[in-house]
């Protein structure tokens, strides 16, 4: 019985210590949250840890993640390093209860990791930005070492960092203490989403008060019979809401359009300039219909969409800044650009000034942009993955060389440059579909930005490739809907798509994957008629 007793009373203490050190993080994560909404939103520990990790972990691993969670891989991200501080913060708890001076000890190790983690961040402001990690691990720490003071058996002696284990814990004392830390932190954190919220109330209100100028040059009006009337076919036009995002950012940027500005500077400009958005906004803007797609879209993947955006032409801006293409005797052949949050991304000078529609794009399907996709300003260069040409939140262009300078991704081993690569997607029928036999109308999308679609051909099994009927083409930079007919026989069927581009390329059957330059193959899908 003794044992039992013995046994029962460890399994109490573990069970206090737990319960201290998940307060003693709850705290601490709260107390630096709200310094984080007094100081700055983005330096919060959560965020500058995980942006670490992002910029950590190996190009590989990362698309592991978005084929596996796609949009939601941030927030498996954040809810990871939740649960191991929660283990860290268990074995902490229980480590005081014997030894509080190291428990507490190791909240504040934490502490110094986050700050160093905040200030190695590319958007960092200075040593402010490792208050919120050092205050909250302050807090924590206290916290920790009132909670495991309070689990003390009673009959402790007086005066050492151990506390034995004979006597009955101090249960008035430790739930009384519990009690206080949880309403504080929760208080504190209540207060910190509060003030996170106030800072981003300037930006939400300068969105929603801009008023965007027509355009001097409006989007050509879209051919009749560019959207197919096929259920389960993607929309010609992608609503904002269910356009991708892909970034690395942990929290999405919210920039006061009053306060924001663009500077233009670096090799071969001879007049650098610095702009406002009411600047932008009274030059002669453009409207036109751009598909937009990741380097991290597989085969058959859902990481491209196509809208209309209004913006200034970046050429325009370029030249009048003395930036010369290299074709011309320009002296830099790569133009990046930076956001607010640190990320950089490098695109090809001749690009970006041969003609194409690249542009500073302030309006997205006839709205300001969203904050998810870039307000108040995004880059965009047509027939370039986003990677290194569609740079959100945008507030600096340096013009320099592919020799000086590596951009966020290229530094991760993806290629610098990056065109679009031609690509078809079956969007009906879907995988393992199981539709009727009889008349079956398969469906998709095809892309090849800068080039155009000419051709789409379908093949069931390994019969032969047939002749898919083509939607009206808007431009070369935008997707093109496909059509096919199939008269489904019982049993399973596996149905092939390819497209041909307006130079006459066939898609490549080769199949690779996105690293370094996107993916390539045919896509295919299997049904069963049943």
């Amino acid at each position: 019985m003794q044992g039992v007793s013995s046994f029962r009373s460890k399994l109490v203490r573990a069970a206090l210590g737990a319960l201290a050190g998940l307060l003693a993080a709850f705290t601490a994560l709260a107390v630096a949250e709200l310094v984080a909404g007094l100081v700055r939103p983005a330096a919060g520990p959560v965020t500058v840890v995980g942006g670490v990790v992002i910029d950590r972990t190996p190009a590989a691993v990362k698309d592991f993640a978005i084929r596996t969670f796609g949009e939601n891989d941030k927030t498996v991200l954040q809810l990871g390093i939740l649960v191991i501080l929660a283990l860290i913060a268990v074995a902490l708890g229980i480590l005081a209860l014997s030894h509080r001076r190291a428990g507490a000890a190791g909240v504040l190790l934490f502490g110094i990791v986050g700050a160093a983690a905040a200030l190695s961040r590319p958007d960092s402001t200075g040593i402010g930005d490792a208050l919120p990690s050092i205050a909250g691990a302050v807090a924590g720490a206290l916290a920790l070492y009132v909670l495991a003071s309070k689990a003390a058996p009673a009959a402790a002696p007086a005066g050492g960092d151990g506390e034995g284990t004979a006597g009955v814990w101090n249960r008035r004392g430790f739930l009384t203490a519990a009690g206080v830390t949880a309403v504080a932190a929760t208080s504190a954190g209540a207060l910190g989403r509060y003030f996170t919220g106030r800072q981003g109330q300037g930006a939400i209100a300068s969105r929603e008060n801009l008023v965007l100028p027509k355009p001097a040059s409006p989007a050509p009006a879209v051919p009749a019979g560019v959207q197919l009337k096929v259920p389960g076919i993607t929309a010609f036009t992608t609503p904002d809401s269910d356009f991708y995002r892909v970034d690395t950012a942990l929290t999405v940027p919210k920039v006061d359009a009053g306060t924001w500005r663009l500077r233009i500077h670096g090799k071969g400009v001879t007049r650098p300039r610095t702009y406002t958005l009411d600047q932008l906004l009274d030059r002669p803007l453009i409207e036109r219909d751009i598909t937009l797609t990741c380097v991290s879209n597989e085969v058959g993947g859902p990481y491209i969409g196509n809208a209309r955006w209004l913006g200034i032409p970046l050429a325009g801006l370029l030249e009048e800044a003395g930036v010369r293409p290299p074709s011309k005797g320009g002296r830099a052949d790569q133009l990046v650009a930076r956001s607010v949050d640190g990320m950089t991304l490098g695109s090809p000078v001749e690009d970006v000034m041969d003609g194409r529609d690249a542009i500073l794009a302030v309006g997205m399907n006839g709205e300001p942009l969203p904050f998810d996709h870039g307000f108040p300003v995004r880059m965009l260069v047509p027939g370039l993955y986003g990677y290194v040409s569609a740079c959100k939140w945008i507030e600096d262009i340096e013009l320099t060389t592919f020799d000086a300078y590596d951009p966020y991704w290229v530094k991760r081993k993806w290629a610098r440059r990056a065109p679009i690569k031609t690509q078809s997607r079956i969007d009906t029928p879907k995988p393992f579909a199981r539709p009727a036999a009889g008349p079956v109308i398969v469906a998709g999308v095809a892309w090849a930005q800068r080039r155009g679609i000419t051709r789409v051909q379908v093949r069931v099994d390994d019969g032969p490739w047939q002749d898919a009927d083509l939607a009206a083409q808007d431009t070369i930079d935008t997707w093109r809907q496909w059509s096919y007919r199939w008269n489904a026989t019982p049993g399973g069927h596996t149905i092939t798509v390819r497209a041909t581009d307006g130079t006459g390329q066939l898609q490549t059957e080769e199949r690779t994957r996105t690293i370094p330059d996107g993916a390539s193959g045919w896509h295919s899908v299997f049904v069963t008629v049943p």
